[in-house]
């Protein structure tokens, strides 16, 4: 194999080359591809999903067996599109890395093919274990319905970009605010601003032109690359671009998130979870900014994960939140748009969609921004939190007394207080004019 990025690359273009010089090619030939490259995983690696994939293809609409050979192709001409290393976006530290959407066709290329060395061990003690996997390795593994629907999405953009190379932009910035740049939250005199509560429609579609709340892992992406299937997962299918930014992007600190610019919708999907369909391909008609990137704007936020539902009343655990979402949602010029969000850190996060409304509204208030919150088909949420908003309103409640109001019920609910909800507290304390 050689000792050096030199000659390993020797040895993958040799494989993918005699990949790429045929007409056709199937999975066997991929999967021969890889091992000779990747030998110290004989074993352990395995490819049953994306076998399983190309067999309920049907023949007439099976256009792997051509395209696998034009993807060995587009890999290989990484060294002519990217002539040097990839910083990385490391933890502690705001930058920016700006790649074409060319060079990132070429990155994902090479993480179909498992060329990234160094980036299958993520152990404490590894090289590179405060980053995501990206190397397609568990997404070739194990078979599964998720799994297929997931390879449909992707190998679809990799048809369009073999087929008609992009030619925008995308930028990846991590944010990092320092504590002096985090709001005071107790004395904040900022007022709650404009919000917009719908259960139909999906942050994706109808957060056009908005910046669009991506409910983040710390590890951008989370399962996109295994079984996963929630939010943030679908959002990297529909939009595969994002998942490069797991090739460079450590994991995100309290005070950081991910802010990516220019990426191309290529899917088209119904469902979630198990439900979660690949429908169709996507023709993505948002325009472009000067720099010639799409004018979609994401951000990568992760929220904390509770064990019980109890353990988010806690103002220690807010606080963090609200810092989490004001450094998703601060401004860094005029003229920027509302924030698209919905149940961030609900579901599997086990967050309460009452108390995560809030955050959201209140960070959103200080960084000078409306909300849309959409609450996917979630009548009641709508609901509770429309009413939330305008008591709140009516009552010309300020961000710091929000928030003082929010402590009162953390304690009351560490008191043993869970019979009331966020809701009825706020109801509550508006009938006694205690707002």
């Amino acid at each position: 194999m050689g000792s050096g990025p030199v000659e390993r690359w020797k040895v993958i273009s040799k494989h993918l080359g005699a990949l790429s010089s045929r007409s056709e090619a199937d999975v066997a030939d991929v999967q021969k591809a890889i091992m000779k490259y990747n030998p110290k995983y004989e074993k352990q690696w395995l490819f049953d999903s994306l076998a399983s994939f190309v067999k309920v293809i049907p023949k007439e609409d099976n256009y792997l067996p051509s395209l696998f050979p034009k993807m060995a192709a587009l890999a290989l001409k990484l060294p002519e599109h990217v002539k040097k290393a990839i910083p990385l976006l490391s933890a502690g530290r705001t930058a920016a890395v700006t790649l074409s959407q060319v060079q990132i066709s070429c990155l994902l290329a090479n993480a179909f093919f498992c060329t990234f060395p160094h980036r299958n061990a993520c152990g404490a003690h590894t090289e590179y274990w405060g980053l995501p996997s990206i190397n397609f390795t568990s997404l070739f593994g194990k078979t599964s319905q998720r799994k297929r629907q997931k390879l449909r999405a992707i190998m679809q953009y990799f048809k369009e970009v073999t087929d008609s190379p992009p030619r925008g932009l995308v930028t990846f910035e991590r944010r990092c605010l320092s504590n002096a740049e985090l709001p005071d939250w107790t004395s904040s005199k900022k007022k709650l601003l404009q919000l917009h509560v719908t259960s139909q429609g999906s942050i994706e579609d109808d957060g056009v032109g908005m910046l669009q709340v991506d409910f983040a892992a710390s590890l951008v992406g989370g399962g996109v690359l295994n079984s996963g299937l929630l939010q943030e997962e679908i959002l990297f299918l529909i939009h595969p671009e994002l998942i490069v930014s797991r090739l460079f992007t450590e994991r995100l600190g309290d005070n950081e998130c991910l802010i990516i610019t220019g990426c191309q919708k290529f899917s088209i999907y119904s469902g979630f979870g198990d439900r979660f369909e690949w429908v169709g391909p996507c023709v993505d008609s948002v325009g472009r900014d000067e720099w010639f990137r799409l004018q979609r704007q994401i951000v990568a936020m992760d929220a904390l994960h509770f064990k019980h539902p109890s353990e988010q009343y806690d103002v220690r655990k807010v606080q963090r939140e609200l810092n989490k979402a004001y450094c998703g949602f601060k401004k860094v010029g005029a003229g920027e748009p509302d924030v698209a969000t919905g149940k961030w850190g609900c579901g599997a996060f086990n967050g309460e969609p009452q108390l995560k409304a809030l955050i959201q509204l209140m960070a959103a208030a200080e960084a000078g921004r409306g909300l849309a919150f959409f609450t996917f088909r979630d009548e009641k949420t709508k609901r509770d939190v429309e009413q939330m908003y305008k008591l709140l309103v009516r009552e010309d409640v300020t961000v710091g007394q929000l928030y003082a109001l929010i402590q009162d019920y953390c304690r009351l609910r560490t008191h043993g207080g869970s019979g009331v909800d966020l809701l009825q507290f706020i109801t509550l304390r508006s009938s006694r004019s205690q707002l």
